[in-house]
């Protein structure tokens, strides 16, 4: 298999995470969107990473979509496969994606418009506040090593990516102390090996 996309993306790292933990071989291209947008066209008319391509050739281009295929693969998966356990896992990474989703757009608008907007921007705050606190609440009400039990899992995982990327994208936007619950987690996670692994800190695309 081959991933592409750098691994300061959220949503690239979480991928090769798994792939990693599911030691699952594969070759990893770290092209941006941007810069390599060409070569990205001729795989994935979105121009998006991640992109994955399978042995067999398939170009899968959305995170979501990668993660379900990959446990598709393995005996031990680490999105359960019976409810209700499956759906509520499959809720927290959500969110969390939808945390690193409104993050990348907060950046963009930043970065792209001298004067970001007086609506949208506050708009992305909100929604980012939002989600960390409703996460911040039900993690803290879990107090197991991961957020479903003793296993690390995709929410898990989502959830990590997606704090990293926010911190390093935004400085200024999370005070870690508001969130302890998230930012104990999220330390745990960046602890282990593959976490120490697979990342790269956050490249502003030119």
């Amino acid at each position: 298999m081959i991933l592409i996309g750098h691994y300061d993306s959220p949503f690239v790292r979480r991928v090769g995470i798994a792939l990693t933990l599911y030691d699952m071989p594969y070759e990893h291209r770290p092209w941006s969107a941007f810069g390599d947008e060409e070569a990205l066209a001729a795989l994935n008319p979105l121009m998006r990473v991640p992109t994955l391509i399978l042995n067999e050739g398939t170009v899968l281009n959305d995170s979501h979509m990668m993660l379900d295929y990959l446990d598709s693969r393995v005996d031990r998966p680490l999105f359960p496969r019976t409810e209700l356990e499956r759906h509520r896992a499959l809720r927290v990474a959500s969110f969390a994606c939808g945390l690193a989703d409104k993050a990348v757009s907060l950046f963009y608008e930043r970065r792209m418009h001298v004067h970001p907007s007086s609506q949208w921007e506050p708009r992305l705050v909100r929604q980012i506040d939002n989600v960390l606190a409703m996460l911040e609440s039900e993690r803290a009400a879990r107090p197991g090593p991961w957020w479903f039990g003793a296993t690390l899992g995709h929410a898990d995982i989502a959830l990590a990516c997606a704090l990293r990327f926010a911190a390093e994208a935004h400085p200024a936007l999370i005070d870690p102390q508001a969130f302890p619950a998230l930012t104990a987690h999220s330390e745990a996670c960046e602890a282990l090996p593959v976490f120490r692994k697979i990342r790269q800190a956050f490249v502003p695309p030119a």
